[in-house]
């Protein structure tokens, strides 16, 4: 029998993955962070400091602006997406077992 923890745990995964393969790149391009570097006039333009420090928040963004996410980076979304889907299941399913039972 799959249980409710199972089928969250899956549906988490499946969300963080498109998530992270769609949503992620569409949201850095809209707010600057292009394959090119960053827009000029955009948000990122704005937000970018004078000396970009290798590292820091602006610089990975740009990063994955420019080249995408690096496998390692995925995994950890997709995993983290997991585990919030299996949490979310298993506390459904608990609600969903005390409603049939009274």
């Amino acid at each position: 029998m799959v249980t409710g923890e199972q089928v969250g745990f899956v549906a988490g995964a499946t969300v963080a993955a498109v998530g992270a393969f769609v949503a992620v790149p569409l949201v850095l391009s809209a707010v600057g962070f292009t394959a090119t570097g960053v827009a000029a006039g955009s948000l990122a333009a704005y937000m970018q400091p004078a000396a970009v420090a290798a590292g820091s928040t602006f610089a990975t963004l740009q990063s994955i602006g420019a080249a995408g996410f690096r496998a390692e980076t995925f995994i950890m979304i997709v995993k983290t997406g997991a585990q919030i889907g299996g949490v979310a299941g298993r506390v459904v399913a608990e609600e969903t077992s005390s409603l049939s039972s009274s």
